[in-house]
């Protein structure tokens, strides 16, 4: 008897129109997203400038399916001020069957209410958090909660982690959507990341969202330049 194919959550993300042209509607990408909808890959990957809507795609993902918007599983009631927005109204999925429900949201600016909110609601094994520093926490975090299969959104993982831990990151990504039945959806900053053998990459900005070849980023053209010339950037 042949063996059953693995299958990754998500088929398709689909969106409703806006409602409305103040935020987040009014950011390109959003609109994009509602418009067209889009069919993520085991691994995809959003990177854009600051206000160009990664941030508010992964938020809005994580919410529709299930998650809180300050991190957390699938269930989790972790809130502590509610800022996110109307979006996840607005978005629906079209799931492979058979897959796993599962899901995990790590958003790197939130993590320390989130490990507060572990403590007193532990599910499992896990190191204690707050006596980490905030790259080891982090790192802890994956190796803890991300080898199930299911959905996983991640918002700046990097932003705590050094060049070597990013480097791992990379290939802790490739290793969990290897198998068919993880899929990950990241919004990031790193050219690192943005690397990652295999993602589908999307680079968000006044035009929407587009796909883009990592030497095509216009981050990885920036960060080449600053390199090869500091005080370019840096001089008076």
């Amino acid at each position: 008897m042949a063996k059953k194919a693995a299958t990754r959550p998500l088929r398709a993300i689909r969106g409703e129109p806006a409602a409305g042209d103040g935020w987040p509607w009014s950011i390109p990408a959003v609109r994009q997203l509602l418009a067209d909808g889009l069919e993520p890959g085991a691994l995809t990957i959003l990177v854009g400038e600051n206000g160009s809507g990664k941030s508010t795609l992964v938020e809005g993902i994580a919410v529709a399916y299930g998650m809180s918007p300050e991190g957390g599983s699938i269930g989790a009631r972790h809130r502590t001020r509610a800022t996110e927005s109307p979006l996840p109204e607005r978005l629906s999925f079209v799931r492979n069957p058979g897959s796993a429900r599962w899901g995990y949201f790590l958003r790197a600016e939130t993590m320390h209410g989130l490990y507060s909110y572990l403590e007193a609601n532990p599910g499992g094994p896990d190191p204690v958090f707050h006596e980490l520093s905030h790259g080891e926490s982090i790192v802890a975090m994956l190796a803890a909660r991300f080898s199930s299969p299911g959905l996983y959104l991640m918002d700046e993982p990097e932003s705590a982690l050094s060049f070597t831990n990013t480097l791992a990151l990379v290939h802790l990504l490739e290793q969990m959507v290897a198998d068919g039945t993880r899929q990950a959806i990241v919004a990031t900053h790193s050219p690192i990341l943005a690397a990652t053998p295999g993602a589908q990459v999307w680079e968000l900005g006044s035009w929407g969202m587009r796909r883009t070849d990592w030497t095509e980023l216009a981050l990885v053209g920036q960060w080449r330049r600053f390199l090869a010339d500091p005080e370019r950037f840096l001089g008076d």
